[in-house]
């Protein structure tokens, strides 16, 4: 077959270019693969296109097909021109010195508070004379095991001691209650959306170069609709959600007002029989364990419902492992991604609109609405609520009942004595302060407290006597006993620092225990404190927030007859 002279025209055109390039060798294995592509009449034709023998080019069709080695290098070894690092020894030392970790790094480098990209690192290390481009960097880090590296959210904080064992409780009542049938929800409130035209993160498709034009600025426009705030119910048992989607404030009457909507449009049909309620909730916001008027409004709900209402919190610092939280919430996120919310019927109908594939239904409704903030609930507020501290940890784990618990008669019942007059303080002046050495509060017996007393009065009497001598400035001049008294005994004080670092309250709420100001507790803890270095006293899980919080937890846990105590009767 003859080669058309267009062919070969052609290949003379690039054989002229590349020739001059190449080797000998590297021409044969050109012109033998130019041969093998054309076929019948290769050979001849690529010979005519390059002026040379087909003996030649023959030659090179041979070398292809024999499979022999590659040409490998041309140049000599060493040829070429070196790499910075060779010829800058200190080059690559400079470089991890600028990026090591700030504490071993230079702290007067200018890199110390900029990024720390190859283009900035190629500029301090020519400023420090290495001069260097941003491309060799990239090079050098990466030889160096480097690599561009994001911020990875693994650092959980300090973990709260009784952090796996509250979780374990949580699990076990949650079992409970679902075994019994009774319900058993998830709660929290999602991030506040503002309303309008605004950016939401994520993106939607849509047709190329048309995306939705949004305000540049995330600034609440007053005239606008405002914001929405999506208070969410989990039912942990039916796989469903409930959102009320407020317009005023997160308060604690806006969370109950949410869990109370919840209950009559789907809790009291989907539970017709339930007798109780298990709320699972965040540790701090409006439906914290700390907020007094979440638990004033849950008892006013209880009362309306004739449910007994428990509430266990997740400890703190772990509100991403709430049900809620990655059963609702998340799935309401990916659902409206990318789309502004324009209008509060838009939030409702996004959040409506939110399924998986496990089966989960959700429903949304508008809550108009006002919520009042800064209510404050006194201490005898608290102590009238029907509410009982469980033993493990009472600050997070508690029930509400639907109705008063019949007070204790003071006639009949040994340990009523034991109730604490809340609105004065205990004095402890000729009367016992055995209901505060209770095994329940000291987390250790009555006879390793006495024998902790005994061992530390003589130095604690001591100490007291150095510290007034300093005061002093020299030999006391009245006897000893003359003055005033000290309003706490050594054993008192040696208790109430026992308490203290037992952290069953504040110093405030020892101070009402024990009959004194708090700044006089305060200096008693102070002066104990330095002696129980050597002892170990493990935190209680009981956390108490007023006189009326000990004295029920007496009556129910305590070990011992509580002593006499002022009676509330």
């Amino acid at each position: 077959m003859r080669v058309p002279k267009s062919i070969r025209d052609q290949l003379a055109v690039k054989f002229e270019v590349l020739f001059p390039h190449l080797d000998e060798r590297q021409r044969r294995l050109l012109m033998g693969a130019e041969a093998r592509i054309l076929g019948h009449g290769g050979i001849r034709a690529v010979a005519q296109a390059a002026q040379v023998s087909e003996t030649t080019v023959r030659k090179g069709v041979d070398e292809l097909e024999a499979g022999e080695e590659p040409l490998g290098r041309v140049r000599r070894p060493g040829g070429g021109r070196k790499k910075s690092a060779v010829l800058d020894p200190g080059l690559r030392r400079a470089l991890l010195a600028l990026v090591e970790p700030d504490e071993r790094g230079d702290p007067m480098s200018p890199l110390c508070w900029t990024v720390k990209s190859t283009r900035n690192l190629a500029a301090e290390l020519t400023r420090q004379g290495h001069k260097v481009s941003a491309d060799t960097v990239g090079d050098l880090l990466r030889e160096e095991g480097f690599s561009l590296q994001a911020n990875a959210k693994t650092v959980e904080g300090r973990q709260h001691p009784d952090r796996d064992a509250q979780f374990r409780h949580i699990n076990d009542r949650a079992k409970g209650h679902m075994a019994a049938g009774q319900p058993v929800i998830s709660v929290d409130t999602k991030k506040k959306e503002l309303v309008g035209d605004y950016k939401n993160a994520g993106c939607q498709w849509r047709p190329a170069g048309e995306p939705v034009l949004v305000k540049t600025h995330d600034f609440l426009d007053r005239q606008g609709p405002g914001k929405a705030i999506p208070y969410g119910i989990y039912d942990l048992a039916a796989n469903t959600g409930w959102v009320n989607v407020g317009c005023d404030h997160d308060t604690a009457a806006f969370a109950v007002e949410s869990i109370r909507r919840w209950w009559q449009a789907r809790g009291r049909h989907d539970y017709p029989r339930a007798t109780r309620l298990l709320i699972t909730a965040d540790a701090g916001g409006s439906n914290g364990y700390r907020t007094r008027a979440w638990k004033t409004e849950l008892a006013a709900f209880a009362g309306e419902t004739g449910l007994d209402i428990t509430v266990c919190h997740m400890p703190p610092g772990t509100s991403k492992w709430n049900k809620v939280e990655h059963r609702l919430f998340s799935h309401i996120s990916m659902n409206w991604r990318g789309r502004p919310l324009t209008s509060h019927d838009v939030v409702v109908n996004s959040i409506a609109a939110t399924t998986t594939c496990t089966g989960l239904k959700v429903h949304a409704e508008l809550d108009t609405g006002t919520y009042d903030t800064g209510v404050k609930i006194t201490d005898g507020e608290i102590d009238a609520l029907p509410l009982s501290r469980h033993r493990f940890h009472g600050d997070w784990n508690y029930t509400l009942h639907h109705r008063p618990q019949a007070p204790p008669d003071c006639e009949t019942d040994p340990r009523a004595s034991s109730a604490i007059d809340v609105e004065r303080p205990v004095h402890l002046t000729g009367f016992s302060t055995s209901p505060l050495r209770d095994p329940e509060l000291t987390g250790m017996t009555t006879e390793q407290l006495d024998a902790l007393t005994h061992s530390l009065s003589p130095a604690l009497a001591d100490q007291r006597e150095r510290l007034r001598h300093e005061r002093r400035g020299g030999e006391r001049l009245r006897a000893p006993g003359a003055g005033s008294k000290d309003k706490l005994s050594d054993s008192d004080r040696i208790l109430a620092t026992v308490l203290c670092l037992r952290r069953i309250g504040t110093h405030e709420l020892l101070a009402r225990l024990f009959g004194v100001a708090t700044s006089t507790l305060t200096r008693a803890v102070q002066e104990v404190r330095p002696l129980l270095t050597d002892t170990a006293i493990p935190a209680s899980t009981a956390r108490f927030r007023t006189p009326t919080d000990v004295a029920a937890h007496l009556n129910k846990y305590g070990n011992q007859p509580p002593g006499k105590i002022k009676s509330a009767c």
